[in-house]
């Protein structure tokens, strides 16, 4: 798997340290935004946990991919589906698939909740 690091040097430090031997480091950026100017064909983007998180939920174990952190963010944006799929060029089912990776990823049961461990965890910001 090919990974982007995301957050300060210490925290891309940190991330870097744990990383089992499968997983390949392609680029480092400071920020999400940074990332995608960068253009890093990755399988993942990895961001540490900026605070503990305020519930009793596990931290994510798997990494959102790019894609999945694009359509987080429209949905944070409060855009339904068809929007969404029309905004990055793919169907509205995909987009279904999409949410409900995130969900699970984030071990919630629906797209708002989805949209507030992400801020909680660093994964947006707003």
């Amino acid at each position: 798997m090919r990974v982007v690091l995301i957050g300060s040097v210490e925290a891309r430090a940190a991330l870097r340290a744990h990383l089992p031997p499968e997983v390949r480091v392609i680029g480092e950026a400071a920020s999400t935004a940074d990332a995608r100017a960068a253009g890093h064909a990755a399988d993942a983007w990895m961001l540490p946990p900026q605070r503990p998180p305020a519930d009793d939920r596990p931290v994510i174990v798997e990494t959102l991919t790019p894609r999945e952190l694009e359509v987080l963010e429209l949905l944070a944006d409060g855009h339904p589906n068809k929007r969404i799929a029309a905004r990055l060029a793919m169907s509205p089912e995909t987009v279904k698939f999409h949410v409900a990776q995130i969900c699970g990823k984030l071990g919630v049961a629906n797209r708002t909740e989805a949209v507030r461990i992400a801020i909680r965890r660093g994964l947006l910001s707003i």
